[in-house]
């Protein structure tokens, strides 16, 4: 807040490494749609909010021959300098350009991931301006998930431009570039990226011994992250001109042999993930709630009902998120996010009534979205790579932009080999993938152990309850629809008792049931769309979730 005017999102973006220096530009900024670099701006846009939002202050998407344009006036601080000056925009959906003080500064495409700008030889203290120009055409050669310009059903209304927060901050000479943070169950190893050689880690007023650039820090209290407990290690690393603080948490996920049956383990130990399909929509927002409190929300409920994971689905959310999860205890399954096109034969009816695989070398050939989806892949895997809550990558989803899928499991392994990767999730199975991966709406769930791998059921349920004056519209979309809260939650009771129990004691090491809320036209969440109203009683939903977690133990 500044006066009397509060500016959205404003909390640190990038909560695993902070640094003191830091200006937030989320708030008004000019904005207009034009097919040109307008002569004047005739509207205000509220970042980070997208322009089709009510958050926005614009409520409506551009057309198919505009552009969008955004332009901010922002002033850097007397002293604020030192020796860089980055601009950081979190996601601009899909291809923007960039101008400072009418410097041409840099070009970015996809939708999903953060940019980072050097901006100093553009930039002065005192008065400065941002232009952005920003391309949307919704192109499947790019991560575009569930957005599509013809919603309806399980496809939910698109977004355009700036949805994070954008902001700068100032780095020194020999500033700290990135800290890579790699963890077990005995110690974490922290990797700092610097042109620094005086670099000093500090943890519990004590500094520790450093190999070159790399320190290995083995906690005489070893506290591991959980759900029930998640314990975070906090700690600083210092040069000679910066400091960052960040956190790790000590905690492991694996592949254990138990009696005969292969179990997903957390911590060495069998672990059963339970959790809800999360897909981050939100009816203000669309792509962001209000503020990070509506993802709090989100995560403290699925745990109020005695979920332990949320299995993020094909979008890549705000670093908020993510240390939210590491810090109340939400375990984090990530999905990449799909591009190239989709066929509902193809890709939905076949396999609903039993065509599950599919000559992999004849999906999605074209050369330049594979090249895209590939390099996406590599780059959420590091940027995600140092919270300690995701601990599970999912690669394609159900063939939507499957190609190769043994490939990009090998370079998923490649780019980080210490969490689960579900190559295929659904169907469309190939060889390589550490886990089974199976979607059940439409059938009695059913598993068979596999010698080789954990079975995860990771998508089922989906049961669809309207409540009234709390619906996005008239129209409604889920798998199995009920009249009333009593008939909704006996059958989400019956389905985790009857069906899933009996999977989890034999086989089952992940279960995740569609879904944390309502999405627009679809109706089967646990929660409305606008997060008021819980459908079920959560003590019987929790108690419900107890029973499945002492079956696998």
């Amino acid at each position: 807040m500044t006066g009397n005017v509060i500016i959205p999102w404003s909390e640190y973006p990038r909560p695993r490494m902070v640094r003191d220096s830091y200006i937030s530009l989320n708030g008004e900024w000019d904005f207009a749609y034009a097919k040109s670099i307008p002569e004047s701006f005739g509207e205000k846009i509220a970042i980070p909010f997208p322009p089709e939002s009510k958050l926005s202050g614009i409520k409506r998407a551009h057309t198919d021959d505009e552009l969008l344009y955004y332009r901010r006036s922002f002033v850097i601080p007397e002293g604020f300098i030192k020796s860089k000056v980055i601009l950081h925009l979190g996601a601009v959906d899909q291809i923007f350009d960039l101008t400072v003080n009418r410097k041409y500064i840099g070009h970015g495409e996809g939708g999903y991931l953060p940019h980072s700008f050097d901006i100093t030889d553009a930039v002065s203290e005192g008065e400065n301006e941002i232009l952005i120009e920003v391309t949307d055409t919704l192109s499947n050669i790019y991560p575009y998930g569930k957005q599509k310009e013809k919603r309806g059903g399980m496809w939910y209304t698109p977004i355009s431009g700036i949805w994070q927060s954008v902001w700068i901050e100032s780095l020194p000479e020999d500033a700290i570039l990135d800290v890579r943070v790699s963890a077990d169950t005995e110690k974490a190893t922290i990797e700092v990226i610097t042109d620094s050689d005086d670099i000093t880690l500090v943890i519990d007023g004590a500094e520790v011994a450093r190999d070159g650039k790399k320190f290995t820090v083995t906690p005489s209290e070893k506290n591991l992250w959980t759900p029930d407990s998640p314990y975070l290690y906090y700690f600083s690393i210092k040069t000679e001109t910066d400091e960052v603080r960040c956190y790790f948490a000590l905690r492991s996920i694996g592949i254990g042999d138990f009696n005969g049956v292969k179990r997903l383990t957390l911590n060495g130990e069998p672990y059963l993930f339970n959790g809800l399909l999360d897909q981050g929509y939100f009816p203000d927002g669309i792509y962001l709630p209000a503020d990070y409190k509506g993802y709090e929300k989100d995560i403290l409920t699925a745990k109020e009902l005695g979920f332990n994971t949320l299995r993020k689905h094909i979008k890549i959310e705000p670093e908020i998120f993510y240390h939210l999860c590491d810090k109340l205890g939400m375990i984090v399954f990530q999905d990449m996010v799909n591009n190239s096109g989709y066929s509902f034969v193809r890709d939905t009816a076949l396999p609903t009534i039993g065509m599950k695989r599919f000559p992999d070398k004849f999906l999605h050939r074209n050369k330049r979205s594979r090249e895209i989806f590939i390099d996406t892949m590599k780059k959420t895997m590091e940027h995600l790579y140092s919270y300690p809550s995701v601990l599970y990558y999912t690669i394609f989803n159900e063939g939507w932009g499957q190609f190769n899928a043994d490939e990009a499991y090998s370079i998923a392994k490649q780019i980080d080999d210490t969490r689960i990767i579900d190559s295929t999730s659904g169907w469309f199975w190939q060889k390589k993938s550490d886990v089974d991966s199976h979607h059940i709406y439409f059938k009695k769930l059913m598993a068979k152990a596999n010698a080789k791998r954990p079975v995860v059921i990771s998508e089922f349920g989906g049961y669809s309850l309207r409540v009234a004056g709390h619906l996005f519209g008239e129209k409604n979309y889920g798998y199995k629809t009920f009249e009333n809260e009593a008939e909704f939650e006996d059958a989400v009771v019956k389905l985790y008792e009857n069906e899933a129990l009996p999977l989890v004691e034999s086989c089952v090491s992940a279960l995740i049931y569609t879904q944390v809320s309502d999405v627009e036209d679809e109706t089967n969440g646990f929660m409305t769309y606008d997060r008021e109203v819980l459908k079920v009683n959560p003590d019987r939903i929790k108690e419900t979730n107890k029973k499945l977690e002492k079956a696998i133990k």
